[in-house]
Parts: C-alpha cells; sequence; structure tokens
C-alpha cells in the first residue's frame, strides 16, 4: 500500500534545483575539458588525480539529475542527494590516502572535494522529507 505523504514544495526547491543543475552543467565541462580536450583546461590542471577526476565528471551527470528531481520536490531526489554525499565522502576519503601516502596533486583538488562535499551535505539536509498526511 502507498504511503500517504504530503510534500508541500517550498519556493526555494528552485533555486536549489537549478543550482544543482548548473553545478552539474559545470562539473561536466569542467572535467570533460580536462579528460577529452588536449588542450589549455589540461595543462592548467597540472597534478591532477585522474580516479577523482573521472569520478567528478560522471557525477555532473547525476547532479543534473538531482538537480532536476529537486525542482520537482520529488522524493527519490533525496535517495539520490544521499548517494551523490556518500560517493564523494568515499571518494574523498580515498584521495586523502593518495595524498597521505605521497601522490601528487594540485590544492584546488582538494579545495573543490571539500566545496563538493559542502555543497551536497547542505542539499542532502535541504532535501524533502516526507510527512503522514495525518500530522
Amino acid at each position: 500500500m502507498a504511503e500517504n505523504v504530503n510534500l508541500s514544495k517550498p519556493r526555494s526547491a528552485v533555486f536549489v534545483g537549478l543550482f544543482a543543475i548548473l553545478f552539474g552543467a559545470l562539473t561536466l565541462y569542467s572535467g570533460g575539458a580536462v579528460l577529452f580536450f588536449d588542450g589549455q583546461a589540461r595543462v592548467d590542471a597540472g597534478d591532477y588525480v585522474p580516479f577523482v577526476l573521472w569520478f567528478n565528471f560522471f557525477s555532473g551527470f547525476a547532479y543534473i539529475v538531482a538537480g532536476v528531481g529537486l525542482y520537482m520536490w520529488d522524493n527519490w531526489a533525496t535517495k539520490l542527494a544521499e548517494i551523490i554525499l556518500a560517493t564523494t565522502l568515499l571518494v574523498f576519503a580515498a584521495f586523502a590516502i593518495h595524498i597521505l601516502i605521497g601522490g601528487d596533486y594540485e590544492i584546488r583538488t582538494l579545495a573543490a572535494m571539500m566545496l563538493r562535499s559542502s555543497v551536497w551535505l547542505a542539499i542532502v539536509i535541504f532535501c524533502p522529507r516526507p510527512t503522514s498526511a495525518f500530522s
């Protein structure tokens, strides 16, 4: 039996949804420029860490999907945002291990992972939570 839920959409859902979509598009653009084009973006990337770059690139697609779900204030967007946050934190931990064992990296990658983790933590906190229509 389907649970009766009441998810009234706050006005801020439009902003958060569009923000996640834009964040995803920028992630795809910046990651794709380094991964697929042999040009200035790749030179500027310096000592990038391939597994972090590939993860962030593919995450850009998930950011866009989550943004659409948040814009529509759909309950499934909460689970996707939680998955994005959890996988980001796992990759961040792997990146920290990479640093600790002496791997090359750019400080901006560390800053970017901190930003991504913070953004998705904030989005998860914001996400819709079903409540009973009878409460």
